[in-house]
């Protein structure tokens, strides 16, 4: 695996804030030192430009307690139960709130276990007969002791109360995983779908517009690894129709969200609600595309000067 010797200040500073280290240092502060640090660049909040900038500045002024809800696993079920339906969710097996109260024999031999407020507690159990109990229970017990806040001061992560929740194990025959549709939401509106296929293999990125017309552009991650794209012709979804709709209903009134989306056997499933992909520290390839976003992105501040 390539290494990214840029990366090298910026994940320093994110194992001191895992210690707690950085706690004390005030959001806007912490905001601009992990920007310069993850992006090589410096932070303007006074006159954003960039998508990444106004990413920042909206976790500084737009703090609306529904942000929590959306932001949560596990209680944006309600959510999407109310605003798309209920069929749209992937099935839930069970939550617990620690990991000793799991019930792992009621759990069916395939499923997916994760915890409701961050990324990287999911685990995939694809026969429970050769699964790691006590392993997973270590990496289920070590994320729900995190606080998603303190990484990238994401506001609505700060009051999600931490579950383990376990859902049905979702697959494609002949596709060793899912494929991810994220729809880009400018101020209501979806604009682009960003596609990521073969997570577990070599992962690849691509953009498309509503038209499903390839973009000339990548992203989005922290550090300069080189993104890949796809090699082979990504189909049309066969929901896609469905999915713009659902992503404008779910964005409504909401300057910037990602809402993503799975298609199994050809049937639509919702997948999650992001206000800040890659914590606002990411890349895009070319650069000019962060600031192609941004000035699609109108923040309240800009919409108030036009009037």
């Amino acid at each position: 695996m390539q290494k990214d010797k840029s990366r090298i200040p910026y994940a320093l500073l994110n194992n001191l804030t895992r210690l707690g280290i950085t706690r004390f240092i005030p959001d806007k502060l912490y905001l601009k030192i992990m920007y310069k640090l993850a992006t090589g660049n410096k932070l303007d909040l006074e006159n954003p430009k960039k998508f990444n900038e106004k990413l920042q500045w909206l976790k500084l002024n737009d703090r609306r307690d529904i942000y929590t809800t959306m932001c949560d696993k596990y209680r944006v079920r309600d959510y999407i139960k109310k605003t798309i339906g209920e069929e749209y969710l992937i099935p839930l097996l069970g939550m617990w709130e620690t990991v000793e109260d799991i019930d792992f024999k009621s759990l069916p031999d395939q499923f997916v276990l994760k915890c409701n407020h961050d990324s990287g507690s999911i685990l995939i159990c694809k026969d429970k007969s050769s699964f790691d109990i006590e392993k997973a229970k270590k990496k289920l017990s070590s994320g729900l002791k995190r606080n998603g806040y303190w990484f990238g001061r994401e506001w609505p992560y700060k009051n999600i109360k931490p579950c383990v929740i376990a859902e049905k194990y979702m697959f494609n025959k002949g596709e060793s995983d899912l494929i991810d549709y994220k729809f880009y939401c400018f101020n209501g509106i979806p604009v682009f779908c960003q596609v990521i296929c073969s997570r577990s293999e070599s992962e690849t990125i691509d953009f498309f517009d509503l038209n499903w017309v390839l973009q000339p552009f990548s992203g989005i991650h922290v550090g300069n690894i080189p993104f890949k794209s796809s090699q082979k012709i990504l189909n049309k979804p066969i929901n896609l129709d469905k999915m713009i709709q659902f992503s404008q209903w779910l964005s409504k009134d909401k300057p910037f969200s990602r809402i993503d989306f799975y298609e199994v056997q050809e049937k639509l499933y919702f997948g999650e609600i992001t206000l800040y992909p890659a914590a606002g520290f990411g890349r895009f390839e070319p650069d000019e595309w962060d600031y192609k976003l941004g000035n699609i992105l109108k923040l309240p501040i800009e919409r108030a000067k036009k009037i």
